[in-house]
């Protein structure tokens, strides 16, 4: 396995992502993860490839669907270029009331639209490339011309690994099928990983005759560690919340369905449709915590996440802040024990 840094969603990266960037590289962190929430996910990534030179950088995720193909296709070509080939496209389609609401763009066949929105990708990629006739007809995008002024010509890495984000069974297989990563969402288990996550992106692999573990799985995963147990108890009580805002969401049912769990599902969205926020907590149980968050000791947390992750997931990152300068020791003996 490997680790990664995820970017913190809620503040501006921008006036910290140089010295982030540059601590997790010397610490050894596989890859810097930025996500599209109240931020751009790409404007940072190339800050931190000017101060970095080996860490892989990625969207996870950029939304797809406000961006034209040929716009995404642009700025992610720059950003590969100008970080040495070490940039990763992560793409998501978000949910329907934001692409129409928020965004005021189309909302129609998701999965059918991610699908050919990445075909449409590649083939803009293969144009500039190999300096060839642009022609893509998809059945939401098409593009068909390309001439040499907007033409921004080969580049040394153009091979960039296309991940997608979902929970549900349509992307999943979308994944298997043709993409290079999947980014499963933090609220999961081995149990979900094992039993629907991994069957469902063979399935896709094997529409097109992929080898399924081509397909590397990457996720945010809760953990509750700390110096001592006011601090493990603080942030135990602060995971339990986050997985009950999580489960809240109709759309993440299906991970509370493979352990039985949907009728808590159903209560917490009815607190949270009644902004009842400070009660829906107490409905995450202790197995339901277990399930879902790797309890250990700063010491024993790599363990612990290699013996819950191994064989299921290939990157992981803490769902915890990466802060340069502190709890450095705790990450290079996390980062030495998961990449053993």
């Amino acid at each position: 396995m490997k680790l990664d840094v995820g970017i913190a969603v809620d503040a501006n990266p921008l006036p910290a992502i140089a010295e982030v960037a540059r601590a997790a590289d010397e610490l050894g962190f596989a890859a810097i993860w930025t996500p599209e929430t109240a931020h751009n996910p790409f404007l940072p990534l190339a800050l931190a490839a000017e101060h970095t030179r080996r860490i892989q950088l990625g969207t996870a995720v950029a939304i797809a669907f406000p961006r034209s193909p040929m716009v995404t296709a642009q700025i992610a070509w720059d950003l590969a270029s100008y970080s040495g080939g070490r940039f990763m496209l992560g793409l998501g389609t978000q949910v329907q009331a934001h692409i129409e609401r928020r965004f005021s763009t189309t909302w129609d066949k998701p999965t059918a639209r991610l699908r050919d929105y990445i075909l449409a990708l590649r083939a803009i990629w293969d144009s500039w490339k190999h300096n060839t006739r642009l022609n893509y007809r998809g059945e939401f995008y098409q593009h068909t011309l390309m001439t040499p002024f907007f033409n921004p010509g080969p580049i040394q890495h153009p091979d960039i690994p296309i991940y997608i984000a979902g929970v549900n069974m349509r992307l999943t297989e979308l994944a298997g099928e043709i993409c290079d990563g999947f980014h499963v969402h933090p609220l999961n288990s081995a149990k979900y990983l094992n039993d629907v996550i991994k069957p469902n992106i063979a399935a896709g692999a094997a529409k097109s005759g992929r080898n399924p573990d081509a397909v590397e799985l990457a996720a945010s995963v809760f953990v509750i560690t700390g110096p001592d147990t006011t601090t493990t108890d603080a942030l135990r009580e602060s995971v339990r919340k986050q997985i009950a805002f999580y489960a809240s969401t109709p759309t993440y049912r299906a991970v509370l369905a493979c352990h039985g769990w949907e009728r808590i599902g159903e209560q917490l969205s009815r607190l949270a449709a009644a902004q009842r926020w400070n009660e829906m907590a107490d409905l995450i149980s202790d197995e339901m915590l277990d399930a879902f968050a790797v309890e250990a000791t700063p010491e024993r947390l790599g363990r612990a996440l290699r013996q819950r992750y191994s064989g299921l997931l290939d990157r992981i990152a803490l769902y915890l802040p990466f802060v340069p300068d502190q709890d450095n020791d705790m990450w290079r003996n996390l980062i030495a024990t998961i990449t053993a």
